[in-house]
């Protein structure tokens, strides 16, 4: 599949910054003509996979991480990847713990997130935190 980067935007792993990101998808989404129900879809994906990736990235490395967005237009609609990055000061406050219920929690957005979408994939290793997601012009 073929991608061109439109936009890729590098903020902290904040709850408070997501709003960025989804107002760039939406924005996105809106200059590629995407409809109002599509822009909003985006927009809860979008939300959700930010916030799912910087609870991961806490749980892994804890409060200091970045997220990495990158948007790409394909032949068919917007790919949007949101990838955490380990915090560079070693001041970084330490990996917090899972709550008991956390397999469970991220298992109900990532199914939120796929009912937004078209394509979904989540990848959380060591030291790789990061999810993508493709959403069509015609769903």
């Amino acid at each position: 599949m073929s991608r061109n980067v439109l936009a890729e935007l590098k903020i902290p792993a904040e709850h408070e910054f997501v709003g960025v990101a989804k107002a760039v998808g939406s924005r996105l989404g809106s200059r590629l003509g995407f409809s109002l129900e599509n822009l909003d879809e985006l927009a809860i994906a979008v939300t959700q996979a930010c916030e799912s990736v910087i609870d991961a990235g806490e749980q892994t490395w804890g409060q200091g991480a970045s997220l990495k967005l990158t948007y790409s237009q394909t032949e068919r609609g917007l790919a949007f990847e949101v990838q955490a990055l380990p915090p560079r000061s070693k001041d970084a406050l330490p990996a917090r713990p899972a709550p008991p219920d956390q397999d469970e929690l991220q298992r109900v957005a990532h199914e939120m997130i796929r009912s937004f979408v078209d394509d979904f994939r989540t990848e959380v290793q060591a030291r790789r935190v990061r999810i993508s997601m493709v959403k069509y012009l015609i769903g």
